[in-house]
């Protein structure tokens, strides 16, 4: 099985930006032990702060992997064009959040991706990548 994990905007910054919203990990190190406890699933991570980008990566994978984990951080609420482009594909997308944002901001309650994804999972810190790869088990 091949699972595409795509990160959007400031997620980089995983374990040293705001540790009380999203924790004290880097998200590489989740990924090396989220990879060896599903040793028999091949995963792809890809990261941007770009939005052209993001959109470019669900391009090129979308017809050819059998999930994407995706968390669009922030364009979740704001971009047409990655919601267009999960529309587009075929592989299904479930759309994660480490915070949960209907604790948050208002605007961050809603997601322009939501109605083109197999799913979402809020508020689950990092397990949140776990369970959404569980979902294509």
């Amino acid at each position: 099985m091949k699972i595409q994990i795509i990160n959007g905007p400031n997620l980089n910054l995983l374990g040293t930006r705001e540790k009380s919203i999203y924790g004290e990990s880097g998200f590489e190190p989740f990924l090396k032990e989220l990879s060896s406890k599903y040793n028999s699933v091949e995963f792809s991570y890809y990261q941007s702060n770009v939005e052209g980008e993001l959109i470019n990566k669900l391009h090129e994978v979308g017809f050819s992997y059998d999930g994407i984990i995706m968390n669009a951080g922030a364009y979740t609420h704001t971009s047409v064009g990655i919601s267009d482009a999960i529309a587009g594909i075929n592989t299904p997308v479930v759309e994660v959040h480490i915070s949960n944002v209907y604790a948050r901001e208002e605007y961050r309650h809603v997601s322009l991706m939501a109605k083109n994804c197999k799913g979402i999972i809020t508020g689950f810190g990092l397990k949140s990548y776990e369970l959404a790869l569980q979902s294509f088990l």
